[in-house]
C-alpha cells in the first residue's frame, strides 16, 4: 500500500478510535444520555424526555462502564450515599439488560408500606397535599390534523383546551401509533388524575399522581429495606413497576446515578425530519430543565 495510503488510513483509525475513547470516559466518569420510554415517573419525567444523568454522584461501580454485566468486580469506589427523594438511574436487578429510572423512597433499615393509596415510611404517613386535577393523555397519531375531542376536553399537538378555555393545570401528551391504540384501546385516550405535593421525611417535596387509592400497588405488606439495598418507586404511583413489584430492594453497586436535567424534550407526534411540525411536537418549556 502505498504510504499516502497508509497514512489516510492511520488518520481514519485514530480518529475513530480517540473519538470512540473519549466517548467512553466522558459517559462512564461524568454524564451519560437516556431517554424516558415509560410513564412511571410522570409528572416529574415523560415519555420522551432525554435526560442526563451524573455519573459522579454516588461515586463508580462495574455497571458505570460498558460491560458491567460481565462482573469484572465487586462494590463502589469514591461512593457516597443517595438521599431519600433522588430521582435515579440504576441497572434492574432483575435484568440487567434494563436500565430503570425511579425516586428514593427508602435507604437500609427503613420500613415502606403503602395503606390505601398512602405512602408510609418507618411507620409514619408521609403527607400529601394540594390535589390538583391532571391529564395524561395518549392519543392516535391520525388525530393530529382533526384533533381529539373528549369529555369537554380537546387537544392538538401540544395543547390542552377544557371547556373552551387552556387547561390550567399539569398534563403530558404522547402520540401512539393507530394500530397501537387499535391493540390496546385500554392504553389510549384522555385519562383524568390526581396531582399531589407530597413530603418526604427529609423535607424533600415533589409531585405525584393517583389515578386512585385502590389501585394494584396501593396495599402492600411491609417492606424492611435490607443492607446495601435501596428502595424505589415510581411518582407516577399507579403505572410503575418499581420495589413494590418485580423490581425489589435494589442493591448499592446498580446505582448509575442521579438525574440531573432534560436536555431535549418531545410527544412523539412525528418524526424529526418534518420540521414543519416542531411546534406540536416539542415540548420546548421542558428543554434544560432540571429535575428534583
Amino acid at each position: 500500500m502505498p504510504a499516502k495510503h497508509r497514512n489516510t488510513a492511520r488518520e481514519w483509525f485514530n480518529t475513530i478510535f480517540y473519538g470512540a475513547l473519549i466517548a467512553i470516559i466522558f459517559r462512564s466518569f461524568l454524564l451519560e444520555p437516556f431517554n424516558i420510554p415509560s410513564e412511571s415517573m410522570v409528572p416529574t419525567l415523560q415519555i420522551g424526555d432525554h435526560i442526563f444523568v451524573e455519573k459522579w454522584s454516588y461515586g463508580y461501580s462495574r455497571y458505570s462502564f460498558p460491560f458491567g454485566s460481565w462482573h469484572i468486580w465487586n462494590g463502589r469506589f469514591l461512593g457516597s450515599e443517595p438521599n431519600v427523594g433522588d430521582v435515579i438511574v440504576f441497572r434492574n436487578p432483575t435484568d440487567e439488560r434494563l436500565d430503570y429510572v425511579k425516586r428514593l423512597i427508602g435507604r437500609p433499615g427503613d420500613t415502606i408500606q403503602m395503606i390505601a393509596g398512602r405512602l408510609y415510611i418507618n411507620g409514619d404517613i408521609v403527607p400529601r397535599s394540594n390535589p390538583r386535577p391532571y391529564i395524561v393523555a395518549t392519543l392516535p397519531r391520525s388525530t393530529r390534523s382533526v384533533g381529539f375531542y373528549q369529555n369537554g376536553i380537546a387537544i392538538k399537538g401540544n395543547k390542552i383546551w377544557q371547556d373552551n378555555a387552556p387547561f390550567e393545570y399539569g398534563y403530558t401528551i404522547e402520540y401512539k401509533s393507530d394500530q397501537f391504540c387499535r391493540m390496546y384501546p385500554q392504553k389510549c385516550g384522555i385519562f383524568q388524575v390526581t396531582e399531589y405535593t407530597e413530603t418526604l421525611p427529609n423535607g424533600v417535596e415533589h409531585s405525584i399522581i393517583e389515578y386512585a387509592d385502590d389501585a394494584e400497588y396501593d396495599n402492600t405488606w411491609l417492606f424492611t429495606v435490607p443492607d446495601g439495598h435501596y428502595f424505589f418507586m415510581g411518582d407516577n404511583r399507579d403505572n410503575s413497576s418499581d420495589s413494590r413489584a418485580s423490581v425489589g430492594y435494589v442493591p448499592r453497586d446498580y446505582l448509575l446515578g442521579k438525574v440531573w436535567f432534560t436536555w431535549y424534550s418531545h410527544n412523539y407526534y412525528s418524526s424529526m425530519l418534518a420540521v414543519w411540525n416542531w411546534g406540536d411536537k416539542m415540548r420546548w418549556s421542558r428543554w434544560g430543565m432540571g429535575i428534583k
